[in-house]
């Protein structure tokens, strides 16, 4: 599964359940990112133990895209069954701001910097 545009790119890795995302996301309200939404809400389906969102690659994202990365979040804390691993890149500033706020939705959501 994957969803591509003009400046960036998202991959399911189902042997690893890591979802990637590369570029930059400014797209233009929630409408927009319905593919994303629609890739990460398959991936949870799917039950596993754990999935893993790579956000290292991840130059830019707007207010909509960080809406809809806590809304994930969200859905995730709601199934008990599932924990949520983050990767971050301590070099893109937007992450280092706005993942660590993943914490105060999911106490548990796991962190790893690079």
């Amino acid at each position: 599964m994957e969803v591509k545009g003009n400046n960036y790119h998202i991959i399911f890795y189902p042997e690893t359940i890591t979802i990637a995302f590369d570029g930059t996301l400014r797209l233009r309200g929630m409408a927009e990112y319905d593919p994303i939404v629609q890739l990460m809400d398959d991936v949870v389906a799917q039950n596993p133990d754990t999935i893993t969102l790579d956000l290292r690659k991840l130059h830019f994202l707007n207010s909509s895209g960080i809406n809809i990365l806590f809304k994930f979040v969200i859905k995730i804390r709601d199934q008990s069954s599932c924990k949520l691993v983050v990767q971050g890149s301590e070099q893109v500033p937007w992450q280092k701001k706005s993942l660590k706020n993943l914490q105060r939705l999911m106490a548990d959501v796991k962190l790893e910097w690079d």
